[in-house]
């Protein structure tokens, strides 16, 4: 395994990244929530661009994988200023994102920030506003009280330690939500989405699919898929998508 680069984004956060250079439109990997660069789809999805020729950047937000920070620190807005940042520095001309669950949020941010440098869209069990609807929504008065007055709240994860959310991390995703106002993406996307998502249920790929605005948007749902959506199949689906995308 290769060393990372690094880049000095928003605020002195470094960031580790991975890219290699081809042909256009580049195609960037954005991750999900305390997930990092190394994962089997971001790799898989580098080696699919490269066997194209096609330029490539995976990257780790501030406060995950190899890149500085502390994650208890984070918030949505400091991720998606992250991702602005990479994208506008290694990058040239249109991109195609791939966003998984958190990472789908951030790309549909990065879509209202910088539209320009938007050629496509892939999302991966995408889990806009999940601060809110998601964990908020879904918290009882125990624990919003004690994320009130304590400033956090541990919750289980199956993905190992369990996940300590602050009272930044939700009253600073407020700023951020994206079901609450139009969301217009006018160029080609691909949602994807497994029935059997424990973490993101399809009800939510289907309120961002009634949501969305644009001449060519679809969803696909994959039966029996979990929210990892990294067998040979799904992998198959996600390169696919980029293809669509990238060619439409």
């Amino acid at each position: 395994m290769s060393d990372p680069d690094y880049l000095d984004g928003p605020e002195g956060r470094r960031l580790a990244y991975h890219r290699h250079a081809g042909d256009g439109p580049g195609v960037v990997f954005l991750g999900g929530f305390k997930s990092d660069m190394q994962g089997t789809k971001a790799l898989w999805l580098e080696d699919w661009a490269r066997e194209r020729g096609r330029a490539f950047l995976r990257f780790d937000y501030s406060g995950h994988g190899q890149s500085s920070g502390d994650f208890e620190a984070g918030a949505i807005g400091d991720w998606a200023a992250d991702a602005r940042a990479v994208i506008e520095t290694l990058t040239e001309g249109p991109q195609v994102l791939v966003g998984s669950s958190m990472g789908g949020w951030i790309s549909l941010l990065l879509v209202r920030a910088m539209p320009r440098r938007v050629a496509g869209l892939v999302t991966i069990a995408a889990a806009p506003d999940f601060t809110e609807d998601s964990m908020w929504g879904n918290f009882d008065a125990a624990q919003r009280r004690a994320l009130m007055t304590e400033g956090q709240v541990a919750l289980p994860s199956e993905y190992g330690e369990p996940y300590v959310i602050t009272r930044r991390l939700i009253e600073e995703g407020r700023d951020n939500l994206v079901l609450r106002t139009p969301l217009d993406l006018p160029f080609p996307v691909r949602f994807l989405q497994g029935t059997c998502d424990m973490d993101v249920d399809k009800s939510v790929a289907l309120q961002l699919l009634d949501h969305a605005r644009g001449p060519d948007i679809r969803l696909t749902l994959v039966k029996g898929a979990d929210h990892r959506f990294s067998d040979a199949g799904c992998l198959a689906l996600i390169g696919a998508a980029v293809a669509e995308v990238s060619a439409a």
